[in-house]
This record gives structure tokens, sequence and C-alpha cells, in this order.
């Protein structure tokens, strides 16, 4: 048996786009990222090739563009012109090229790709890797049962909001807000990514000031609404704000998680005693062109091992460009088994209210998720309990099979949301 038929392998779906045709570039690409380089060297012997070098496992052709997707000053001076070719393709690396090493991972499947010269379009669609090398990485330590147990909501979404203004906000001022939420026996409460230890309010006077309200709503409700508290910054300070929550009897902590980077959350998921809500902030840039970046199947996997617990999906009908069907792809993908991997729950933000939950429901089937509505709970015209309610009362319409019109003729919050907000 061959070397190569006995090595533990990870894989990497791609689809490209190239001036050379889709086996060579394929070829290009399993030798870039793994043994070779763009020409042949001594080094790299046949015994090194069986042992170390990636290979092309499946091909499959896509209609080619007579246009490039992407700028290349490599093609514009070889003067190239006329078709350029298109396809999925998929490579196995050897996994003892990498080992657990998520930055070293992510050089593997991206690292110098998306800067090849004779590739127009490179985007990473999915991967897959044995169970026994993803239970390397640490994985959510919650996941969605953890997170429902520390919450005390079973059975049904968690609904939830966002901390606005979303910057400016005294530590005290902050307090009240939280507490006419926790009033309305809100589940969820999130800062927002802008705020995490500004210099006019830091971070432990946030937590000061906030968790005194939990705790009397906790004895109130016989159970803690979550909260998050933006810890994102240098590793240092994302561990010692983390056991600041934790030694104040806190239950989560959020993370922006592209730009403290999978080394950061990996470290503080391995010193982490609380759930980690990661925001995807800056995630547009990585997969809003369709021919670069990644899909967002293949990025929840890699945040998923970094140990993540829950991770934003956008919204349906929201402010923000993503179609309805990519969220829920997304969420989708969230929830779908992945080499052993806990599953992380979503969380839909961004211009929700009580209308999109039927739709949520009928196309995911499940209600392990969060769904944060800003506007449509504080800015609901009969107050923030009215909000929170009628968020809830669209999901027993949802979860019932009923139209919202119908269970509002009995339910005056969601009714009121219906004719404030209008249906979109």
């Amino acid at each position: 048996m061959s070397i190569t038929a006995a090595r533990a392998e990870f894989s990497v779906r791609y689809f490209v786009e190239s001036s050379l045709a889709p086996e060579k570039i394929a070829q290009v690409i399993a030798g870039e990222q793994s043994s070779g380089t763009f020409l042949t060297l001594p080094g790299e012997t046949p015994q090194l090739k069986e042992r170390s070098r990636a290979r092309v496992v499946d091909i499959r052709s896509l209609p080619p563009t007579l246009e490039p997707s992407l700028q290349s000053a490599f093609v514009q001076h070889r003067g190239v012109h006329g078709v350029f070719h298109r396809a999925e393709i998929e490579i196995a690396f050897p996994i003892e090229n990498v080992g657990p090493n998520l930055p070293v991972l992510l050089a593997t499947l991206a690292g110098n790709l998306f800067e090849l010269g004779e590739v127009t379009g490179l985007r990473v669609l999915d991967l897959d890797m044995p169970e026994k090398y993803a239970a390397q990485f640490p994985g959510p330590a919650f996941s969605i049962e953890g997170t429902r147990r520390l919450s005390g909501v079973h059975g049904r979404p968690m609904i939830g909001t966002i901390i606005k203004p979303s910057i400016g906000l005294t530590a005290e001022q902050t307090a009240v807000l939280v507490d006419d939420l926790c009033s309305a026996d809100i589940d969820f409460i999130k800062d927002d990514e802008l705020i995490a230890n500004p210099p006019y309010e830091p971070f432990e006077k946030r937590v000061a000031a906030v968790m005194p309200v939990l705790q009397k709503h906790a004895d109130r409700l016989g159970r803690m609404p979550m909260y998050a508290f933006n810890l994102s910054g240098s590793i240092d300070d994302m561990l010692r704000h983390h056991d600041t929550v934790l030694q104040a009897g806190g239950t989560c902590v959020m993370v922006s998680v592209n730009w403290a980077g999978f080394a950061g959350v990996e470290h503080l998921r391995r010193h982490s005693q609380l759930p980690i809500h990661g925001h995807r902030n800056g995630w547009g840039s990585l997969t809003r062109h369709p021919a670069l970046g990644f899909s967002f199947e293949a990025y929840q996997k890699l945040w998923r091992l970094a140990g993540v617990d829950h991770l934003h999906v956008n919204g349906l009908r929201s402010k923000f460009w993503e179609a309805d069907e990519s969220v829920l792809r997304s969420a989708r993908a969230c929830l779908s088994p992945f080499a052993g991997v806990r599953a992380v729950m979503p969380v839909f933000s961004s211009g929700q209210w009580a209308e999109q939950a039927p739709d949520m429901y009928r196309q995911l089937q499940s209600t392990d998720l969060m769904h944060l509505a800003g506007g449509g709970i504080i800015g609901h015209p009969d107050g923030i309990q009215a909000g929170v309610v009628s968020m809830r009362e669209a999901w027993d319409a949802a979860v019932a099979g009923k139209s919202l019109e119908s269970h509002a003729s009995t339910h005056p919050a969601l009714a009121r949301a219906l004719s404030h907000f209008g249906r979109v």
C-alpha cells in the first residue's frame, strides 16, 4: 500500500476561475499549498511527494467566462485573452503537514491561493476532516445545550436584543436599559461590537453596573437573562475581562471573531468557562464577491473548530446585502453535523421583528437559534415588554403553523407589531 493511500487527510472544495485548464490549475494549487512551487526543485523527491504533496480528488467543470472576475497583472502581462475556465475542485491535504494548528490549517487551505497570478477567481466552498483530527481542536464548550442550560430557555428560540445606542452610554445608563429589558422577561442581551473597553467607561464598570440588575431579575424569574459582554481586545485583555465576567456571575462573553483572530479565539476558548458569542462583523469583506473569499459553510466550520458557541448569520429581510436564502443556508450550516464537532447556535439579527418568525421556522424546522431584534423590541409602540411578547407570540404562531394575522386576532402585542412595523 502506498503512503498516499494510508495517510490521513482533510479535504477542501474550491471554486476556481483561471486562464489555465481546470486540470492544470488544480495541480498548481495542490503543489503550491503543499510540497511544490512554480517549478520543480531537486528537494521535491518522489518520496517526499508521496508523503507530503496534496492530491487532486475531483474536478467538476463549470461554464467558462470570457472576462476575468478579478484583475490579474500576471494574466495581463502574458496577453491572455479568450476563455477563462471555471470549475469546482476538491483537494486532499495530508494532516501530517498541519497538525492541530488553526493558523497553519488556514494557511494551507487558503494561504497564497488568492494571490496566484493564474487565478482570476477563487473561493473556499467547504472542508471536511476525520473526526479524530477534528477532536484535536477545542470545539464549542457549551454549544446549544449548554447555552440553554445557562439561560434557562428550552423548547423555543432565545429572544434577545442589542444595547443601543451602540456607543456612548455610561455604565449606569446601560444598566437602566438592561433593567427595562429584563423586566420584559427577555432571554438574551448583547453588547454592540463597537463597545468593549472604551476609555470613557471601562469594561469593569459596565460589568459592575449590569450584573446586579441581572441577578435581581434572576431571583424574580428563576433564570438569569444571558448577557454577552464584548471583551474583544488583546489576548491578555480578553482573558482578564473573561475572568471579570465570570467572577461577577455572568454567563456569556462576546468576541468580534474576525479581528480577534483564530489564535486569539482559540486561546480564549481554552481558558473560558463561559459560552463564547461569535460576532462576525467584517464578514462581508470575506464573502461578498462570489468569486472570492469563503462560503459561510466553510467559515462556520473553522470557527466551530476554534470553539465559539454562537455565530451570527444576518437576518431575513435585513438591512444588509445578503439574500434570505443565503442567511437560511448559513443557519442550516451552523446546525449541521461536521466531523463530530458540536453545533453552534445561529444568531439572527439586523432589521428583525416578529414577522420573520414563520419563514425562519418553515425553512429551518428548528427553534435552536437566537432571534435578536433591536427596533423590533425596543421600538414597539406599546413598549419593550410588548416588543418581547410580540416576538414570542410570532414564534408560537410559527411553530403551530398559524398565520401571524390569525394569531394576532387574539394577541394584541403581535397585532400592534404588525400594524406598526408593517408587513415587508
